[in-house]
């Protein structure tokens, strides 16, 4: 049996892998150069290719509940497995995140292209696939100067997070052709724009704290971690996790804030007592030079114009109780208007997809093609930061090309 993997990422190389452990003739068909070059970015190079407290709440799209089979069929100690007998020796760091104990994103992707290899799985690079279609019991792959056949095809083409690796979104425009509908795509894991006139000022200052989203009318997330101010806004991987629901927010026209808290251990009516026993030590400095050493330079003129003071002169032990709390509500509770979101060249994972309801929840076959299966991010499942984007890719990638194989 031929089986065609439209995609050369972590979702495709694990179905090739999975189709031709079960005897099946399979070809991956890559845009570029290369397979897996997206791997290589993953976990600021070092791979978190899963995470410890894998669950299906890490999940978000309209029927991610569909996911979960998958998700159980590949699961957490089945992931583990596989990539040990591949050579992956798991080190297990914050948060349950697991990484190759190499710390090396190439480590991941060498074992898996040492598998293909060893397999005899065929690599078609810098094929574009500009059309898929079924004629009977066949698939034609159709490129710019090529045809290929197939008896079946996998289509892990991935979605538009980071198209300079390779995910434009034509998987999107090859599933809808065959009669699959998509759910509106939308950057996840994605840096944040900010109502403001001062980031450039404070653009690279990093500090532990806690991020809140929130609309007029609720909370939508909160998480806690190293947050990081930038020339457009704010960054980091709490404001990744929240992120997803915020943008889906403002594709609605909803009015979305956050608000920062950047002494999350300390609470106000204790740092009203740090710092008013701070400036009646040294009462005789401005409060622009009473804040020093406590918080980050470059942020004292702007968190002081943002409580409110206009003259940074006064003197520390000049403050009464209420300007005090003013420089507090700052430090615990700075509030932002969130007016954007950076573009897809910079997000992380997709939103949104293939509806999960238009394929069997069981083995990724589309209910509209017989024969046609998908795999990975081009379905409507997003993941939280963490690993587990990438281990829907394994789950996913995996069952797609064990039941490809194996189902008539």
């Amino acid at each position: 049996m031929k089986i065609a993997v439209i995609g050369g990422g972590a979702s495709g190389l694990t179905a090739a892998i999975a189709a031709a452990r079960n005897g099946s003739e399979v070809a991956i068909y890559e845009k570029l150069n290369k397979v897996g070059k997206k791997i290589l970015a993953t976990g600021n190079g070092r791979c978190n290719y899963t995470n410890m407290n894998l669950s299906i709440d890490k999940y978000h799209g309209k029927n991610t509940k569909l996911a979960e089979n998958i998700l159980e069929f590949f699961d957490l100690k089945r992931t583990l497995n596989f990539f040990e007998d591949l050579g992956i020796n798991p080190y297990i760091g914050d948060q349950g995140k697991v990484y190759p104990g190499s710390l090396q994103a190439s480590s991941v992707l060498d074992v898996l292209r040492y598998e293909v290899e060893r397999l005899n799985v065929g690599e078609v690079t810098e094929f574009e696939v500009l059309e898929l279609r079924k004629n009977k019991d066949k698939f034609s792959i159709i490129g710019r100067d090529s045809v290929h056949y197939a008896d079946k095809v996998i289509l892990a083409t991935g979605g538009k997070a980071s198209p300079q690796l390779g995910s434009d979104g034509k998987g999107f425009e090859i599933a809808s052709s065959l009669g699959h509908r998509i759910i509106n795509t939308f950057p996840a894991l994605v840096q944040l724009k900010l109502n403001g006139k001062f980031f450039k000022r404070i653009a690279g200052i990093r500090f532990d704290g806690v991020v809140k989203g929130f609309t007029d009318k609720k909370v939508i997330r909160e998480e806690d971690g190293e947050i990081l101010f930038t020339e457009y806004g704010i960054s980091g991987p709490p404001i990744l996790q929240i992120s997803r629901m915020i943008v889906e927010e403002l594709n609605k026209n909803h009015r979305v804030y956050i608000s920062v808290d950047m002494f999350p251990q300390i609470s106000k009516f204790d740092l009203y007592d740090i710092l008013n026993t701070r400036f009646n030590k040294i009462g005789y400095k401005s409060i622009g030079d009473g804040l020093i050493g406590f918080i980050n330079k470059k942020l004292i003129p702007v968190i002081l114009t943002e409580a409110g003071f206009e003259n940074f002169d006064k003197k520390c032990g000049k403050l009464n109780k209420k300007e005090i709390y003013k420089i507090i509500d700052i430090l615990k509770d700075w509030k932002f208007e969130v007016t954007d979101h950076n573009s897809w060249q910079q997000a992380q994972a997709t939103a949104g997809g293939v509806d999960m309801s238009e394929v069997n929840s069981n083995t990724l076959e589309s209910l509209k093609v017989k024969g046609l299966f998908l795999a990975g991010e081009i379905l409507d499942v997003d993941g939280d930061c963490g690993g587990f984007n990438l281990q829907w890719a394994w789950s996913s990638g995996y069952a797609a090309g064990h039941f490809s194989s194996t189902l008539v």
